[in-house]
């Protein structure tokens, strides 16, 4: 006996020194490991990565930008089937432990002695994997569990289970750069929690452990089977009644990729948005749940995206059949398996969806689409596929559907709004547009051409094309500074110039269709766009003072070439350069700054950026007051900033300074704390801004621009344009209210084709977007400003001339109409007379 009492008690002794010293192990680790603790009070300060964001000026959600899908939610938001799934499969026990799980432990030791694995299943609680997530690392090492142990139990005593759990829903990566479960909701069933089945919220439930390699869209067999474990362990918990396990298990899943709903496609507007977030917040703009507000109108947004579109594929449909944009072979195409397979790179773009033609006769053709289905395409949807030739140039409309389509070949279709399917084809064809406001400059909606996923490329702002003859109107606007009148006689005949750089060494200008109208009035030069009357023009005034007048409406000094073919819009322009510039005329002579974001919000809800433009504001109290501090006459008033009188030119000193080239939205001058108005400057005679939009009003009268007047607004100005060969094609027109600018063309400068002029182009898709932009926008009078003078002149000398003898109406600033008076009242020779009337030959 006496030799098992020392046995016992060596064994006491043992097992008290082994409990001992483990307890001694566990305060010295947790005295050198608990300094280096985080402070968990503060984990509810730690803020998730939740993207940026972006919505138009109206609430509707543009974009979600960020490299993390999250949506953070609160515990009471999460339904008690998905909290289940969760607890069921990561921590049975969590209700009941403190935050460590002695028996998960013990099993995980005990797999470590009897197993030759160093990584064991087992032992991490949901509050270990809060700590981990939030404040430790994944490295795998005895420290980092130790301290893993040692903040589940402070969490434990700082928080409750369910602000735990809550922190644990929203942190879990669940694969494809979801993270928390109403982002993996969102993504894989297009749901939000309340919604999900219990097979669905099992299924999500499954996939933290394996979130690459185990997801279901991944690997679908290995998905269900854990699925199908974790709702047997919900019924087993009694979470789930046994009936009802059975009919999750039975229940198939239907996982697929769902993109963020999106409120309106305006990619290109997001992408600006983007920059300007990180330019204004840093890289935090991206994950610290800002919702940053543009100065996008949705409506117009939208009406802008459908006139870009629709008018680019009319413009390439009428240009031929370029044919199919890939083939399979017999092989590919025998089953939805192969032909999925050849076409898996293939997306739907803009709404043209790919198909591949399984079947095809002289009446129809049988074409497969990527989800399954077969639809008929008859001889109508197919008798616009005239073959490509070139660009001015197709061949004959196909007599049969087997014309066109071969079994095989890859296209493009689409459902119109009737129901019917069409054939189609991606244009190449690109455009860009711009709407502004001429208030603000904030921009109202942007297109950078036809499908953002083809081409990230913005052409609204980024690229930089000839603007051809809507580029007069600035020339123009020199002329009348420097004592031209719409009146005015300038003889448009051939010209021709010396230029080493042409290959006879003579630069010879012409007019599009190459005839010459001979002496002419300005206001019937530019109404029918007249280039050889704009080169004289230039010429007059002189290349130095036109230049650095244009200079005024913000353009880029290094974008204006310095001879006279600048009269003929050489210069390099981006879309957006062209609407700021023409904002000017619309809102009385203001240059005002572009800008897209108006406001950026925290997660919070604390305004932390807010946009302050200057604004032209006419009416406003404290422009009247500005410019009543001088002469009380605004263009006496501009002639003395830019130190000369009305015909003087404006010294390089005095001149407002040019505007750097806009390759990116700049931004308004901003933050919270700014004067509550700002006032724009002004840079122009508001008689010179009255006399170049009553001439382009004329323009879209009667002129190149006349098919606008389908809008039915008499208020309406603007200005076409054209570029050599048929380059580029432009059109830029306003009202009081609304600007907008319009470029069409190919991004390789190749023509558009013969007869392809901005009135056939770019005109139509403005005319749509602003049919939606005008709508709200009232009438605009257009009275005459002050020291405007309406007069009745000859239409054949521009010579004043009495009321009732068969003149037409003119108007005049008050000095030129005076000193055409004078001239009139005197005997004048041929040379005086000539003068006076400006005749250039």
């Amino acid at each position: 006996m006496s030799k098992i009492r020392r046995l016992l008690r060596w064994l006491f002794w043992l097992g008290f020194a082994g409990v001992l010293a483990a307890v001694l192990a566990v305060g010295g680790a947790y005295y050198v490991l608990e300094p280096r603790l985080p402070d968990v009070s503060q984990i509810k300060d730690i803020p998730l990565q939740v993207p940026l964001k972006v919505y138009t000026s109206d609430g509707k959600l543009l974009a979600i930008i960020g490299e993390a899908r999250r949506t953070p939610v609160k515990i009471d938001d999460v339904p008690q089937v998905v909290r289940a799934a969760f607890i069921a499969i990561e921590d049975a026990r969590f209700y009941e432990h403190q935050g460590i799980d002695v028996m998960g432990i013990g099993r995980a030791v005990w797999l470590l002695a009897t197993t030759d694995n160093k990584r064991v299943p087992g032992g991490s609680t949901i509050t270990q994997q809060v700590a981990k997530n939030y404040f430790l690392s994944n490295e795998y090492s005895y420290t980092r569990k130790i301290s893993e142990m040692f903040l589940a139990l402070k969490l434990e005593r700082e928080l409750t289970k369910d602000e735990i759990l809550e922190l644990y829903l929203n942190k879990i990566f669940f694969g494809y750069r979801s993270y928390g479960i109403a982002a993996a909701a969102e993504f894989y069933y297009g749901k939000t929690l309340d919604q999900l089945t219990p097979g669905e919220a099992a299924m999500l439930a499954s996939i933290p452990k394996f979130p690459s390699s185990g997801n279901p869209l991944i690997n679908p067999d290995r998905a269900m089977e854990r699925r199908n474990y974790v709702l047997t362990r919900m019924g087993e918990l009694g979470y789930l009644q046994p009936e009802d396990v059975t009919a999750a298990i039975a229940e198939p899943d239907h996982a697929h990729p769902h993109e963020p709903p999106l409120d309106l496609d305006a990619p290109y507007v997001a992408e600006v948005a983007r920059v300007e977030a990180i330019e204004k917040l840093g890289n935090e703009a991206l994950i610290g749940g800002y919702r940053l507000f543009t100065t996008i109108h949705s409506t117009e947004q939208e009406s802008a995206n459908r006139a870009v579109r629709d008018q680019l594929i009319a413009f390439d449909r009428r240009h031929g059949y370029r044919g199919p944009e890939a083939h399979l072979e017999p092989e590919q195409n025998e089953t939805d398996e192969s032909r999925r397979a050849a076409m898996s790179g293939l997306t739907a773009i803009q709404g043209l969806l790919p198909a591949v033609v399984t079947e095809v006769d002289a009446e129809q053709a049988l074409v497969w689409l990527q989800d399954g289905q077969q639809v008929s395409l008859a001889l109508d949807a197919v008798k616009w596929a005239r073959p490509f030739i070139n660009e001015s140039a197709v061949g004959r409309a196909p007599g049969k559907v087997s014309d066109a389509l071969k079994v095989g070949d890859v296209v493009r279709v689409s459902l119109d709004a009737e129901g019917n399917w069409r054939f189609e084809q991606l244009p190449k064809v690109q455009s860009a547009l711009v709407g502004m406001d001429p208030e603000s400059g904030a921009i109202r909606a942007l297109v950078g051409g036809f499908s953002f996923s083809r081409s990230k490329f913005n052409r609204a702002l980024q690229s930089t094309r000839q603007p051809g003859s809507s580029f007069k109107p600035f020339v123009y606007s020199a002329a009348f500074d420097k004592n031209f009148t719409p009146a005015s006689i300038v003889n448009d005949a051939p010209l021709s110039f010396a230029d080493p750089s042409s290959p006879d060494g003579v630069w010879r200008p012409q007019n599009d269709n190459e005839k010459f109208n001979g002496p002419m009035r300005l206001r019937e030069a530019m109404v029918s766009s007249r280039n050889l009357v704009s080169v004289r023009i230039l010429d007059a005034i002189g290349i130095r003072y036109a230049r650095d007048y244009v200079q005024r409406f913000g353009f880029p000094p290094e974008a204006l070439p310095e001879n006279l073919s600048m009269a003929l819009g050489t210069a390099s322009l981006s879309p957006l350069n062209m609407a700021r510039a023409y904002s000017v005329f619309a809102n009385g002579g203001y240059l005002i700054d572009p800008f897209v974001v108006q406001s950026i919000v925290d997660a919070n809800g604390k305004t932390v950026y807010e946009a302050t433009p200057a604004v032209a504001c006419r009416a406003c109290p404290e422009r009247q007051s500005q410019e009543g501090q001088g002469s009380g006459n605004a263009a006496a008033d501009l002639s003395a900033m830019l130190g000369g009188g009305p015909a003087a030119a404006p010294s390089p000193t005095t001149t407002p300074a040019p505007t750097e080239s806009v390759t990116a939205v700049p931004p308004a001058s901003s933050t919270i704390g700014a004067p509550a108005l700002l006032l724009a400057p002004r840079v122009m005679d508001e008689r010179t801004v009255f006399l170049i939009r009553s001439v382009l009003n004329d323009v879209v009268k009667r002129g190149t621009g006349r098919a606008a007047m389908v809008l039915e607004r008499p208020d309406l100005s603007g200005k076409t344009g054209t570029t050599n060969e048929h380059r580029d094609a432009w059109f830029s027109g306003f009202t009081a209210g609304a600007v907008g600018t319009v470029w069409m063309g190919y991004d390789d400068f190749k023509t558009l084709g013969e007869g392809e002029f901005a009135a056939q182009t770019a005109l139509p898709i403005w005319i749509e977007y602003m049919r939606t932009a005008l709508a709200t926008v009232p009438i605009d009078p257009m009275t005459p400003p002050e020291g405007i003078t309406p007069a009745m002149i000859s239409p054949a000398t521009g010579q004043l001339m009495a009321a009732g003898a068969g003149g037409v109406l003119e108007y005049f600033k008050n000095e030129d109409l005076l000193r055409l008076s004078e001239a009139g009242l005197q005997e004048s020779t041929d040379e005086h007379a000539e003068q006076q009337t400006l005749e250039i030959f």
